[in-house]
């Protein structure tokens, strides 16, 4: 007879081995009905299986968008036509202080266009997304963030927290719906030509368990076995895959006994698992080739394009959160030429995000899907003054500006239609309206049915949350 301090009474079983103890193996075949009943709690033996928020929510996945670099918002969706009126002049009082010594105002050469019954004004960049999805986008004209610099402003945006490490806002949602699809990554995270700043702490899961990192694809690669890396065994049929990772299972229990509740083992065993379920459906999912004509010619050419395509088909498959990232390689961080940096950036994106709307709507996954579009700070409305380093001397740049930006949103509960907030008059500053980050995060959270003072995770003796001690909702956003 074992005694109550016997290590083996205190490990923790998988779903496999669980199942396999009662009635020699017998018990795998009521797992398809197991899984259907189940919500996965802190006692599941799977992580991700879907579970309640606390109220009903109005989206139940997220499409991030990011704009990589800083996107000048006076260039975009914000517009400024008394930039004209002071081209050339100092600020009165002064530019704030930005990264680098700026001049004097610089206005826009793009030409700015009401569209829908809204009469959302955009700029001519972004005219195939606003002429077809103006009344439903929510355009918020008064983000402000902490600090001008890319590494501090990309972890606030994607982690609410400039410095240390803490769970991305794809990991607290992972955390706390779990998945639809148990066959793909729950949370995924696109970025062609390699990673952004920062790297993969964009998408980490911090200290919340590591099944919740996102799973990172580098999408500029077509052919599916090179966006998912090793998603094919060229050695091993299933049957031997399936019964190399039954002894590899075997060998890990022997481990965990004598470690009970290893959070990075555990994370290694379900991320095999995941890859093995992977390789059939991911075959599927990612090869867009079987998409018609009409649908490929909608989203048009490039890597932007089949990344908004192969995102819808994600949600559809039940994927929680995906993030498509644009910019890694050539971002928005235009301290020169910026007219022809943000043209050829926008039209890289433009034809894209408008089939993507437009696509969600036409199979009814819009409503349940909230989309956001921005990045981690704005520009400044004044030109970038040369400086060694910083720009090739041109004069024709502008520099970080985290005083005041734009993001927008759309889908999922929100109230299209509308610009939230206003900056100053050369857009410099937010001054109506201000939202700070950690509001837009309470903001998406609620929308995913969370009040975000609760979803909650202890480590080194706290509760933490992606708000911190910050946050409120922006009611006038949500239809």
């Amino acid at each position: 007879m074992q005694s109550p301090n016997d290590s083996s009474l205190n490990m923790r079983w998988t779903r496999r081995e669980l199942l396999h103890r009662c009635g020699m193996g017998l018990g795998a075949l009521a797992l398809p009905g197991l899984v259907g009943e189940l919500l996965a709690g802190e006692s599941s033996p799977n992580p991700l299986l879907p579970k309640q928020p606390h109220f009903p929510a109005k989206a139940k996945h997220l499409i991030h968008i990011f704009a990589n670099g800083g996107p000048s918002h006076v260039d975009t969706w914000d517009p400024k036509p008394a930039m004209e009126k002071y081209a050339g002049q100092e600020m009165s009082g002064g530019a704030p202080r930005t990264e680098r010594p700026t001049g004097n105002v610089y206005p826009s050469i793009f030409k700015f266009q009401k569209h829908g019954q809204s009469g959302l004004e955009v700029s001519e960049l972004f005219e195939k997304t606003a002429s077809a999805h103006a009344d439903k986008l929510c355009v918020v004209r008064s983000m402000h963030a902490d600090v001008p610099n890319h590494e501090p402003s990309l972890l606030l945006m994607n982690t609410g927290e400039s410095r240390l490490v803490r769970p991305s806002v794809g990991s607290w949602l992972t955390y706390g719906l779990g998945t639809e699809n148990q066959n793909l990554p729950a949370f995924i995270s696109m970025c062609p030509d390699g990673y952004p700043i920062q790297e993969s702490q964009n998408w980490q899961a911090g200290f919340l368990p590591g099944i919740y990192q996102g799973t990172y694809i580098d999408s500029k690669h077509e052919s599916v076995d090179r966006l998912v890396e090793y998603v094919v065994n060229r050695k091993l049929g299933r049957s031997a895959q399936r019964r190399e990772l039954d002894l590899i299972q075997k060998m890990n229990d022997e481990h965990i006994r004598a470690r009970p509740h290893d959070p990075m083992l555990e994370a290694r065993i379900q991320s095999m698992e995941l890859a093995y379920r992977m390789q059939e459906e991911a075959l599927d999912v990612f090869d867009v080739s079987s998409e018609p004509k009409h649908v490929l010619d909608m989203y048009g050419p490039g890597v932007q394009a089949r990344q908004m395509l192969i995102a819808r088909r994600l949600i559809e498959r039940g994927v929680r959160v995906i993030q498509l990232w644009h910019g890694a390689g050539q971002p928005w961080d235009n301290h020169d030429h910026i007219f022809d940096g943000h043209r050829k950036l926008a039209k890289e994106c433009d034809q894209g995000i408008a089939a993507l709307l437009t696509d969600l709507q036409q199979r009814g996954l819009l409503d349940e899907t909230l989309i956001l579009w921005g990045g981690e700070f704005g520009r400044t409305p004044t030109v970038e003054m040369p400086q060694k380093g910083a720009n090739a001397g041109t004069i024709s740049g502008r520099d970080h500006n985290h005083y005041g930006f734009t993001v927008w949103l759309a889908g999922g509960g929100l109230r299209g239609g509308q610009a939230y907030g206003a900056t100053d008059e050369l857009g410099f500053k937010a001054v109506e309206n201000r939202v700070h980050v950690h509001d837009l995060h309470a903001t998406m959270l609620h929308l995913m049915g969370f009040d975000h003072t609760k979803l909650t995770y202890r480590f080194a003796g706290r509760d933490f949350r992606l708000t911190d001690v910050h946050g409120r909702i922006i009611q006038e956003w949500i239809a």
